[in-house]
């Protein structure tokens, strides 16, 4: 939950508003998508800081020791229409829900919009290497007005389920690219252990990862790629060219340490800006609005 002191943006009438509107019909959020003011993806600095809220799709609501901390709609909601009211907060990734609400709220006026497209790759189950694409596509994306796409790309060597993953990550290339659809892949090299996927985060491992996710469908011309910050990101950002956002996981190394990483790593050639999510939206301290101003002087250096 908030810290006490924290600033609640969105009031019981918005959230009642909210329920109506869904009770109505689709029309409504039909047209708070149609409605929204939109943006050019790059603009400005040419950076991107992005709050990221996709996880609770995947079945991961925890963060930190608290495996629920995402489980209360209303509580996340709050934090994200707060997040995205600081300066420096270029816009939002999510599920169809997510943007959906926030649409509703009138939250995403001026802000880029990241459709979140594979969370079939449950946290925790026998199929989770399996990341089927059960949120947003691109068509999806174009209809609705949003601005990007984000997939997951986890390449397992030994498991058969990655192969689907990988095809099905090169088609959803293909149809961003003859849709002109910017798409940001994010890659890890992963294996199970003791019944749960980890991800290796070596550089030789994430340098791999990157070397397979480029490769996929026809064109590369909309892909982006989304990393972690690990040791040696010199050499990740070495083995590619594509512009890329940094991924901030859900670090328990005190803040100051990981906004030191994150600022090394954003100076780098290639690296253009964050997209963050539970780091940020549930910061140690409670105070998510110093959280997210700290990031965003990290991507937008004039801050």
């Amino acid at each position: 939950m908030f810290a006490p002191d924290a600033t609640r943006i969105i009031s019981d009438e918005a959230f009642a508003r909210l329920r109506a509107a869904r009770q109505a019909g689709p029309e409504a959020v039909t047209a708070a998508l149609a409605a929204r003011t939109r943006r050019s993806l790059i603009q400005g600095d040419g950076r991107l800081f992005i709050v990221a809220a996709d996880h609770p799709a995947r079945g991961a609501l925890g963060v930190r020791g608290d495996g629920m901390a995402m489980a209360d709609r209303y509580d996340l909601l709050q934090r994200l229409v707060l997040a995205l009211s600081r300066p420096g907060v270029d816009g939002v990734l999510g599920t169809p829900d997510i943007i959906d609400d926030l649409a509703l709220l009138g939250a995403l006026d001026g802000k880029v919009v990241v459709g979140s497209m594979n969370r079939g790759g449950l946290r925790g189950s026998v199929f989770e290497m399996d990341d089927r694409f059960t949120g947003h596509d691109i068509p999806a994306i174009v209809r609705a007005g949003l601005d990007a796409a984000k997939l997951l790309v986890r390449v397992n060597l030994q498991d058969a389920g990655s192969a689907r993953t990988l095809e099905a990550t090169a088609r959803a290339v293909d149809a961003a690219v003859a849709a002109g659809v910017p798409i940001l892949l994010e890659p890890f090299m992963s294996s199970w252990a003791d019944g749960k996927v980890v991800n290796d985060l070596s550089p030789e491992a994430v340098i791999t990862s990157v070397a397979i996710a480029a490769g996929l469908g026809s064109s590369s011309a909309c892909t982006w790629m989304k990393l972690p910050v690990v040791n040696d990101m010199e050499r990740v950002m070495a083995s590619t060219t594509l512009p890329t956002l940094l991924l901030g996981g859900d670090p328990d190394t005190h803040p100051d340490e990981t906004y030191a990483s994150w600022g090394r790593a954003l100076a780098l050639p290639g690296v253009h800006g964050l997209m963050v999510g539970r780091t940020l939206l549930y910061p140690q301290d409670g105070d998510v609005a110093s959280a997210v101003d700290t990031a965003a002087r990290l991507v937008h250096t004039q801050l």
